[in-house]
């Protein structure tokens, strides 16, 4: 029971780990490797068996049906004919490998006969200064995961997410290794959904900052309309994120619960914790989204009200000036007879009047809050 109770430090942390020397591990496919193949692998008994030069992935099968254990492969990006001769050697359904070549696919998980097929999106948090109207704030990956009796395939798409590092950390564990594949996909799994975890907690700073920005009192030299901007472009990279988390419920309620018998027993339990960590990221997603049309909502509601009180004071001063407007139009008649038109203190009385009446409207304005 050791192997169980060390089976989550095994997997975790979920952020990108690091060499001794302090430099991360690479997250692309090596250089020197000439195909899409990152790495082929036997593990027999919960180690990696050493071999004096890199294996093809038909080499590997040839080995593990001989003498037993599983192979591992993993795949950055293959080209359909790059994949066509694993998949022929591996057995893998046209359906699936057309899947895993194409991308862009909604989570899922797919029972054929003699395998398992499932689609991850992994999600990465992209760093910036300031949250702006065009920032990128999450970056989606992809991992397709094939589990077999006796082997492994992995396909991974885009420049994050790398398994290298899981990798390490699993061979540093041969107890869990023995489990074979199903230790694996559990392994990625949580590794995906720790990922969650970290990327919603750094989405829910920037809502944080967002959230006070609009709700702070002293916002009123801010520019119009920079707010909106934000809140709806954080509100779209949230939305990717709820794509990449909502469909991945149901496959891990069927891989914690429902009997598979490419699935270990002891592994299967623990997908129940995978599944539990999964729901409460998607409670936080649907938070966010509820949270920023809240937001938003408020933001509108904040610029309508700046518009009304423009208009007010607008409406407040073109009242004040149509009393001059008023008297000076009276007087600008030319009629022969008009009231105090001879009078010697007839000029000074009008303005000065015109004056007192202006000041006046200013005073029961600003005392009623138009002003």
């Amino acid at each position: 029971m050791s192997m169980i109770r060390d089976l989550r430090a095994a997997v975790r942390p979920s952020r990108p780990s690091m060499r001794k020397d302090g430099s991360a591990y690479d997250t692309t496919r090596d250089p020197s490797t000439p195909s899409a193949v990152v790495d082929c692998a036997i593990y027999r008994d919960g180690a990696r068996v050493a071999t004096d030069r890199p294996l093809t992935p038909h080499e590997a099968m040839r080995q593990v049906r001989r003498d037993g254990g599983f192979v591992w492969i993993g795949l950055h990006e293959p080209t359909e004919a790059e994949f066509a001769g694993i998949a022929g050697e591996f057995g893998l359904h046209p359906l699936a490998v057309e899947d895993a070549v194409q991308a862009h696919q909604r989570p899922k998980l797919e029972r054929y006969d003699d395998s398992l097929f499932t689609v991850f999106k992994t999600i990465h948090y992209v760093e910036h200064d300031q949250l702006t109207a065009n920032s990128e704030v999450v970056e989606t990956g992809e991992v397709m995961c094939f589990t077999g009796r006796d082997f492994f395939i992995t396909v991974r798409h885009g420049g994050q997410g790398s398994l290298r590092a899981l990798r390490h950390r699993l061979q540093d564990d041969p107890e869990l290794l023995a489990k074979g594949p199903s230790a694996v996909l559990h392994a990625i799994a949580d590794h995906v959904v720790d990922g969650y975890i970290a990327v919603a907690d750094a989405v829910q700073d920037d809502i944080d900052e967002v959230e006070t920005e609009v709700f702070s009192p002293g916002r009123k030299g801010s520019p119009r309309g920079t707010d909106a901007g934000r809140i709806y472009q954080l509100k779209r990279e949230v939305l990717e994120f709820k794509r990449a988390v909502s469909p991945l419920l149901r496959p891990m309620q069927l891989l914690s619960e429902r009997p598979m018998r490419l699935i270990d027993p002891d592994i299967q339990k623990y997908f129940r914790d995978v599944a539990d960590h999964l729901a409460r990221v998607q409670e936080q997603v649907l938070g966010f989204d509820e949270l920023l049309n809240s937001i938003l909502q408020a933001n509108l509601a904040q610029a309508s009200v700046a518009q009304n009180e423009d208009m007010r004071k607008i409406t407040s001063w073109a009242a004040i000036i149509a009393v001059p407007t008023m008297v000076c139009g009276v007087y600008g008649m030319n009629f022969e007879h008009m009231p105090e038109l001879h009078w010697r203190f007839g000029y000074p009385v009008i303005m000065s009047v015109t004056v007192v009446l202006c000041l006046g409207i200013h005073r029961a304005l600003k005392r009623n809050g138009w002003l």
